[in-house]
């Protein structure tokens, strides 16, 4: 027999969280399904989040889902295989082989980081080595900072980073060329520029990022970095055919609608701006848009 709901939502980090609480305050059916690991797994503390500040991830979590107990909806530790459209809403398919049918369907899956080949990158990712210096910068204040910089994008990013620490080195592992006018924001910012390729990143106990080693054997002391890897889509949300802009993320509308009517998509896949309070929002905005649809009938 097949499940029936009224929204699926795919993904329980704190946009499908903060989605299931509205729509199940909206008196909704909804079916959460969460599955693997989260996106910044490494992280061990939430920042930037009222009332959160601090948190770890896996207690916000369990709070949250906690506070879902008193209405209807389900959360299930599940994986999705496929999402079919059909006359009157969707097919969603479980992995294990069950069937759920809704009217509208909530992707909040994030993205997928990946990370750059540097030798000793991953011992120090999501404590040290990090992408946001609004969730992690605070505790390196004033302290030695890098930033891997291939591009003049983030050279200028670099300069934003010393609102957090004077002394910032931009690692552009190998040659980069810099126009006249971005070298001398640099340099009035007191950003370094080290072009010598990256050896491997030293760590000390508890994997705190500690240096940069260089091939020629050269050590720059580094003890907070910013790194901005390349994301793609979970596979589901490829092939689901949803429109996408210049960076891979999902397109949505003000109200949080894909391109695909029916399927609405909210937090880290719709935006390079990625933090807990952000996607949050977003998945309150989603929940509303969901709901005042089902309620007026809109198809």
């Amino acid at each position: 027999m097949i499940q029936e709901t009224d929204v699926v939502i795919v993904g329980g980090g704190p946009a499908g969280l903060a989605a299931a609480l509205n729509l199940g305050r909206g008196c909704k059916r909804v079916l959460l399904c969460d599955a693997g690991p989260r996106r910044n797994a490494a992280a061990v503390r939430m920042h930037g989040f009222p009332s959160q500040d601090g948190v770890p991830p896996t207690e916000f979590r369990r709070i949250a889902r906690e506070q879902l107990a008193p209405y209807d909806v389900e959360l299930r530790d599940v994986g999705i295989h496929d999402i079919r459209p059909t006359d009157d809403g969707f097919v969603v398919s479980l992995i294990g082989g069950e069937a759920v049918t809704c009217r509208r369907v909530l992707l909040a899956t994030g993205m997928i980081d990946e990370i750059p080949d540097v030798p000793g990158i991953r011992e120090p990712w999501g404590h040290s080595v990090f992408q946001c210096p609004y969730c992690h910068g605070w505790e390196f204040r004033g302290r030695p900072w890098g930033i891997l910089a291939s591009t003049p994008a983030l050279l200028e990013f670099a300069i934003f980073l010393t609102g957090w620490s004077p002394q910032v080195t931009a690692f552009t592992n190998g040659p980069l060329e810099l126009d006249d006018e971005l070298r001398q924001r640099l340099e009035a910012a007191g950003v370094r520029v080290e072009p010598r390729r990256i050896a491997r990143l030293l760590s000390g106990s508890g994997g705190r990022l500690r240096a940069v080693e260089h091939g020629d054997g050269a050590i720059v002391p580094c003890e907070a970095m910013v790194v901005r890897p390349p994301q793609r889509q979970p596979t589901l949300v490829s092939r689901l055919g949803l429109a996408v802009d210049d960076g891979g993320y999902v397109r949505v509308d003000g109200r949080e609608e894909t391109s695909v009517p029916g399927v609405y998509a909210a937090g880290d896949l719709t935006s390079p701006a990625q933090a807990a309070t952000v996607a949050s929002a977003a998945g309150v905005r989603a929940a509303w848009s969901i709901n005042h649809d089902l309620n007026v009938g809109r198809l």
